[in-house]
């Protein structure tokens, strides 16, 4: 359904979901204009209907004022992109920094952008890359003429209310948290929800992991064990004795249980494909949401035991703890295999 207010956004950032959110608003009526530094990908979004630009200067040049930027940009980018953006934009302007910042960045950027007139509004966005069909997602911060402004864009690229069933004792008829985009409060709130959202998604991860695996090893009573001194027996191997389809427990757990999710569909996908999960490391990454979550929860003395372990687990998949095995081995007098007995 194509929007009742079309509206002209700048895109910079073309990455699976910077692309994406443009071509979700193009097909609502919106215009876009925009720029990444591979020229490829900018020419393949033009033919989609975009307006390609060929630097920030000349993207700025294209929109009509007051311009409206979006940043989807890795957090390491942002501060010089939007220093250099400081140059070209003017009053009433909008810089809105979709990706996932640090929000005490935004705070600061919006401090440094204001003496301009220069509104900065900061967008956490959660789809990836299915995003453009479900929707995304949207947690925002910043001043309320400027949010304002953005919300028919935000409108179109948020999943709307269809996505879900209403909540059956939501009393609220007003607001827009049933349409997916939330205005959190002012500079910094939105990524402030959006990092909690990703250190909540740490420790669901890391739950369905450790519990499909617990299943997957169920059958440890059916294969022998070391018998020594240094490794604790199982003391009842026939309570061990299933050999149980991994990949069919995660298809059935979509269906109507209560853990039930998006990540179970995609991890039910995975199985689905490698049962053994063969082309994939076991290694995974944190860009920065689940530190500062943690952080988040330091300062304010508010327990997160969950979050924080799934984030150390996180550490471990890198081989982080490496020396840390090493010497807990050298304090029981291991070495190449062989125990020493410890005194």
């Amino acid at each position: 359904m194509t929007t009742n207010t079309p509206m002209q956004l700048g895109m910079v950032g073309l990455g699976r979901m910077g692309a994406n959110l443009v071509r979700r608003l193009m097909r609502d009526g919106h215009t876009c204009v925009v720029y990444d530094l591979d020229p490829d990908t900018v020419r393949e979004v033009e033919r989609e209907g975009a307006v390609a630009a060929t630097s920030l200067k000349d993207l700025v040049g294209r929109l009509d004022r007051p311009r409206n930027v979006w940043l989807m940009l890795p957090a390491g980018v942002v501060q010089r992109t939007v220093d250099e953006l400081a140059d070209l934009l003017d009053t009433d302007d909008v810089v809105i920094d979709g990706g996932n910042s640090y929000y005490r960045d935004d705070i600061a950027r919006s401090r440094r952008l204001a003496p301009q007139g220069v509104h900065y509004v900061d967008c956490g966005t959660s789809g990836g890359v299915w995003g453009l069909e479900r929707g995304y997602c949207l947690m925002v911060g910043g001043d309320d003429a400027a949010v304002r402004r953005l919300d028919p864009l935000l409108r179109t690229i948020a999943p709307g209310r269809g996505s879900a069933e209403p909540t059956p004792g939501r009393t609220a008829t007003t607001g827009t948290a049933p349409e997916g985009y939330l205005h959190c409060g002012p500079s910094g709130a939105g990524h402030f929800v959006k990092m909690v959202h990703n250190g909540v998604e740490y420790g669901m991860m890391a739950a369905i992991a450790e519990g499909l695996s617990i299943i997957r090893h169920a059958d440890a009573g059916l294969r022998d064990r070391t018998v020594d001194a240094e490794t604790a027996p199982l003391l009842d191997p026939e309570a061990y004795a299933y050999e149980i389809d991994v990949a069919e427990v995660a298809e059935v757990w979509r269906r109507g249980s209560v853990v039930g999710s998006w990540l179970v569909d995609l991890v039910a996908d995975a199985l689905a494909r490698s049962p053994g999960l063969d082309g994939f490391a076991g290694r995974v990454s944190d860009s920065g949401e689940g530190r500062w979550t943690v952080l988040a929860a330091v300062d304010e003395s508010v327990p997160a035991p969950v979050i924080t372990a799934a984030l150390y687990e996180r550490y471990g998949s890198r081989g982080l703890g490496e020396f840390t095995g090493k010497v807990l081995s050298a304090m029981r007098g291991e070495f190449g295999g062989h125990a020493e007995k410890a005194g």
